[in-house]
């Protein structure tokens, strides 16, 4: 595979250049991440109690229907003590209801209760403004290539460190 230089790929400085974490391309990803992900969940905790783990459970569940907690975990890129204990809480409350996995006699499956589904009802459309709210800051086609740049990062990290990557780091 060709290497590109500097001006092809980036911004990236070379090798012997003062390290500047500001600049660390994993350290601004993860810093506009949790950034956005704070302010959706101010907006779902005052209206539903979620946390962000719970949010993105709900989310899942309630996209494929009836889920395990791995698949969950694979989704979510969350460890499965934090879909655990997410799940268990969902269930606590109500919103997610739990089965054993008629294929795996050890496996739970998740689904969404009739009161997870009317949760799960109300945070999407908070989501989908979100969102909206976020892309009114670029052009169309800067959201185009963000969210393709995106999904070309992701590919490359699964790539470069393998299976246990496509999830990522929460």
């Amino acid at each position: 595979m060709k290497r590109r230089s500097k001006n092809e790929t980036s911004d990236a400085p070379e090798a012997g250049e003062p390290f500047r974490l500001e600049d660390f391309l994993p350290y601004r990803l993860s810093v506009a991440a949790n950034r956005v992900s704070r302010q959706f969940a101010r907006r779902y905790s005052e209206s539903f109690g979620l946390s962000i783990p719970e949010w993105r459970v709900l989310a899942v569940v309630g996209r494929y229907g009836t889920v395990s907690p791995s698949a969950v975990g694979t989704w979510t890129a969350m460890d499965k003590v934090k879909v655990s204990r997410a799940a268990a809480s969902l269930v606590t409350r109500g919103l997610v209801k739990q089965a054993q996995d008629p294929n795996d006699g050890r496996g739970r499956l998740l689904s969404l209760t009739r009161k997870g589904t009317g949760v799960h009802s109300g945070v999407m459309p908070l989501a989908r403004e979100l969102e909206t709210q976020l892309a009114e800051g670029l052009s169309k086609q800067e959201w185009v290539v963000l969210n393709k740049a995106l999904v070309k990062l992701a590919n490359r990290v699964v790539e470069t460190e393998g299976a246990d990557a496509a999830g990522g780091p929460d």
